[in-house]
């Protein structure tokens, strides 16, 4: 297990969309990959839960956060091979955390806990609750936007994380993010 969560060496710059639900992250992630003509590695979590709820009619429990963290990790060390320039994260182990402490009475795995907090990334993007809510089968806590985002926040802050605050529409949240990735590749 340990081995599935450890982040594999890679010649790229690694920033995450980091932020609640509902925020833009995959939208702003698709984005940036275009414009720098690069990979982006998706939320794997969307993915299991999905199935999970199409088959079963069940939502994430705390079991389900191991395996959702060695698919994110398997995505991204994978995607991170195939670009010397810059890779996308939709989300990372960091993010996995916040939600487990989050909705499951603080808590969070050790060994997820170990991972999220010694995997690396040269930027975080944290995605702020100014965009208009979007309901789908697992999204389901629109009324707990503002106390996540501070949690989202707080983690980047307790863990001294290197992240910019995305406000605004779309095109103001990409024109920042490229303007902050660009200093990053100069």
């Amino acid at each position: 297990m340990e081995k599935a969560l450890k982040q594999q060496p890679s010649n790229c710059i690694k920033v995450v969309l980091f932020g609640p639900e509902s925020t833009g992250k995959t939208t702003l992630s698709r984005q940036l990959a275009r414009h720098y003509n690069s990979v982006w590695v998706p939320e794997y979590a969307r993915e299991y839960l999905q199935n999970k709820w199409n088959n079963e009619r069940k939502t994430c429990e705390p079991k389900d956060l191991l395996p959702i963290a060695v698919g994110q990790m398997k995505l991204e060390n994978e995607l991170a091979q195939k670009t010397d320039s810059v890779l996308i994260c939709d989300t990372d182990l960091l993010e996995t955390k916040v939600y487990s402490e989050a909705y499951y009475s603080g808590t969070c795995d050790p060994i997820l806990n170990a991972h999220a907090l010694k995997n690396t990334y040269d930027l975080y993007f944290l995605t702020y609750i100014d965009t208009p809510w979007e309901a789908d089968d697992l999204r389901d806590k629109p009324n707990e936007r503002e106390r996540m985002f501070k949690a989202f926040e707080s983690a980047l802050k307790t863990n001294n994380r290197p992240y910019v605050l995305l406000k605004g529409n779309k095109q103001e949240r990409l024109k920042l993010a490229i303007e902050h990735i660009d200093n990053l590749l100069q």
